[in-house]
């Protein structure tokens, strides 16, 4: 089944300020921002539903998710965590997008913790020919460490690669907005560390991305389709180092 990403439908974001010891989120597109570094994103894109997180000062938890979704279908929301820009809302300081031939790293590390529901907890890595700020990117690569119930990743499965010391199905489609490289763990993930270039690279091989693309934002969270109260991210952090290339 073709699957609608979470953060490809256009969005307005609210920013609620910076997060202090904790901040509820309830407002559809509502944002704030942790260790003056990355933005929270409740991203309620696909339900009227409700769905409140509340931001830690390294992560987030959601404490509310009245929407439900076919599981035929995409998701109802991506509460997430990302370094970078989302739909003009960047990370303070960002040095994204940025070019990936002028990338040395991109390491990331998250801690999830997982409760009942139909849901996938995955990392969403955007990428286009431009540095883009806003809309929709061209390419989505996205790193599935847990799915619970009977849901799949766009398009089709194509293969399986070993990436960060790890084994992952491979699955390519497109959404009707952009294209989708997705990495499915065969079994659950509950905290990994990786630098983002080693699937960057694998994306490369496969499709028309190149090193002259720009890497826009590194996201992590969740998407659920039914339930999730009480799943969370406990810890993220993400960091860019620039190769020194002009």
């Amino acid at each position: 089944m073709l699957l609608m990403a979470a953060a490809t439908v256009a969005v307005s974001l609210i920013s609620t300020g910076p997060a202090q010891a904790d901040t509820l989120i309830c407002q559809q597109y509502g944002s704030t921002t942790i260790g003056g570094k990355y933005v929270v994103q409740n991203n309620r894109w696909g339900t009227s539903a409700e769905q409140c997180i509340n931001v830690t000062s390294t992560g987030f938890r959601i404490t509310s998710q009245q929407g439900s979704a076919p599981t035929n279908g995409a998701p109802v929301s991506y509460p997430s965590v990302y370094l970078g820009c989302h739909y003009g809302n960047c990370s303070p300081g960002t040095n994204l997008p940025r070019q990936v031939s002028r990338i040395s790293s991109a390491n990331t590390s998250i801690n999830y913790t997982y409760v009942g529901g139909t849901y996938d907890a995955s990392y969403d890595i955007w990428l286009d020919p431009t540095p883009k700020t806003t809309g929709v990117n061209q390419m989505e690569i996205m790193i599935w460490l847990n799915r619970q119930g009977p849901i799949q990743p766009v398009g089709s499965a194509v293969g399986t690669t070993t990436i960060a010391g790890r084994s992952w199905q491979v699955w390519r489609g497109n959404n009707g907005g952009n294209d989708v490289v997705s990495y499915v763990a065969p079994s659950t993930i509950a905290s990994l560390s990786f630098n983002v270039l080693d699937f960057v690279r694998d994306v490369d091989a496969r499709t028309q991305v190149t090193t002259a693309w720009y890497l826009t934002s590194i996201q992590a969270g969740f998407e659920p389709w039914n339930g999730g109260t009480g799943l969370a991210v406990t810890n993220f952090s993400a960091n860019v180092t620039a190769s020194g290339k002009s």
